[in-house]
């Protein structure tokens, strides 16, 4: 089946060149012009991406993507032309799984439509050797108990509904802390770093969390040294 991604955008000549390149790709499009008509479009509709434009008329971007996130997990790509690194954490934290930074190459953002697809149907299943149990709180890897605290458990869950997509440090301060308790990111660090030496246990020359500089971590896991 031709997927279908939708493209949030006021430029009209920038949205056609990204609906030819992306046609032409083999996936079909459709554009929104306006941010008010974003949403409810997504809710009717099952788009297998959206390329979001951070700065629309009516709504801008961050908020389209937070409200999407309420009901939808469809991955979505930011498109901006704010290039300094608190942008790009807004961005994610409200939602996104990608961005790109205008001008950009139309082949460019083919490519990265292609990437954020194949990591998130990678991330439908949990990686081999895997299994949370919810129920006991229960972590195994390759039939070795991790032996997780539940603020471990948590953490593990939620970076490995992630898969291949950076969560940054609030993301996942959000996640083991519902409570919206006042969390310091070496706490974060912290049980990544316990996390991470469990892990290498019962993985092998596997390693599964990574780190992305100024930003966060993100669950991946590839063979390798396991840094602890």
């Amino acid at each position: 089946m031709t997927q279908m991604i939708l493209i949030v955008e006021d430029e009209p000549k920038l949205a056609e060149v990204l609906r030819d390149y992306l046609r032409h790709a083999g996936f079909k499009t459709f554009w929104i012009v306006s941010g008010s008509a974003a949403v409810p479009w997504v809710r009717d509709h099952a788009p297998a991406l959206i390329l979001l434009d951070l700065m629309l008329p009516e709504r801008n971007g961050l908020e389209i993507c937070r409200d999407i996130r309420t009901f939808s997990s469809v991955p979505i790509i930011m498109i901006t032309a704010r290039i300094e690194e608190i942008d790009r954490l807004q961005g994610l934290e409200s939602g996104a799984d990608d961005y790109i930074c205008k001008p950009f190459s139309p082949r460019e953002v083919v490519a990265r439509v292609r990437a954020v697809l194949r990591r998130t149907e990678v991330a439908s299943s949990p990686p081999a050797g895997l299994i949370l149990d919810q129920s006991r709180y229960q972590a195994t890897l390759n039939g070795y108990d991790l032996d997780l605290t539940a603020v471990e458990f948590n953490l593990l869950k939620f970076l490995s509904s992630k898969t291949g997509q950076v969560c940054t440090r609030q993301q996942l301060m959000d996640s083991i802390y519902p409570d919206e308790r006042i969390v310091a990111d070496r706490t974060i660090d912290s049980h990544i770093k316990k996390l991470r030496k469990k892990i290498a246990r019962g993985s092998g020359d596997v390693e599964f969390i990574h780190s992305v500089y100024g930003v966060g971590y993100k669950f991946e896991p590839q063979e390798g040294s396991m840094p602890l």
